[in-house]
């Protein structure tokens, strides 16, 4: 790996095509390539949500969370980014590499397991939920809709090119979508103060006032 990523820039991309791991190479605005960049850029945003947990102030809510999760027996939430990282990382090898399989069901299980275990500390939902609230809670938002529009990509490359991608790579993307959506949820502090839920009498009183 290091041998091959000993130059960096290597200028064969500037006619606006990209080699494949096969050594065809294919323009870099086929939709491949659309899913490709949201998966990684769906990994960086994981990859934040980390960083803030980590930059916690003494690590208050990342131990919070561990213990949550430890209580219903299941990995922490640290360890579980960690594996996502790591899935969305495999998805991508797919992509580049359709010969490579990377994701399969166990790892769908894995994450409905943890949306399970997660949703079994929350209170019940009963209205719709702003994406918004502390920021890591905000930057889970931010994930999912990422990942909304990864699988949205990922749908029409399978539409366009079923070969390209493989449904256990869409199914993943799908389940992970509404893991971050249980996750902005779980993170919270026990009084669940930054779960902001919409108000319809804000704009109702907007309205009001324009009178």
């Amino acid at each position: 790996m290091g041998n091959r990523l000993s130059k960096i820039y290597t200028r064969t991309g500037d006619d606006g095509s990209t080699g494949m791991a096969d050594g065809s190479r294919i323009s870099k605005a086929d939709n491949l390539f659309s899913v490709m960049g949201d998966v990684d850029e769906l990994n960086s945003h994981i990859g934040l949500v980390r960083a803030h947990l980590l930059q916690s102030s003494s690590n208050v809510a990342n131990q919070f969370l561990v213990e949550r999760l430890n209580s219903q027996n299941e990995v922490d939430f640290t360890q579980a980014l960690i594996i996502i990282q790591h899935l969305l990382f495999n998805v991508g090898g797919e992509l580049a590499m359709p010969e490579y399989e990377g994701i399969n069901a166990s790892h769908i299980d894995w994450l409905e397991q943890q949306i399970d275990a997660m949703n079994t500390t929350l209170p019940p939902l009963k209205d719709f939920i702003l994406p918004t609230g502390s920021v890591l809670v905000s930057q889970l938002h931010v994930a999912r809709t990422v990942c909304r529009r990864a699988e949205r990509q990922a749908v029409l490359l399978q539409q366009q090119q079923p070969n390209a991608i493989r449904s256990t790579a869409v199914s993943l993307i799908n389940r992970l979508s509404d893991w971050l959506f249980v996750a902005a949820r779980f993170c919270t502090d026990p009084a669940h103060v930054s779960e902001v839920l919409w108000d319809s009498q804000v704009l109702h009183k907007l309205a009001n006032n324009q009178k």
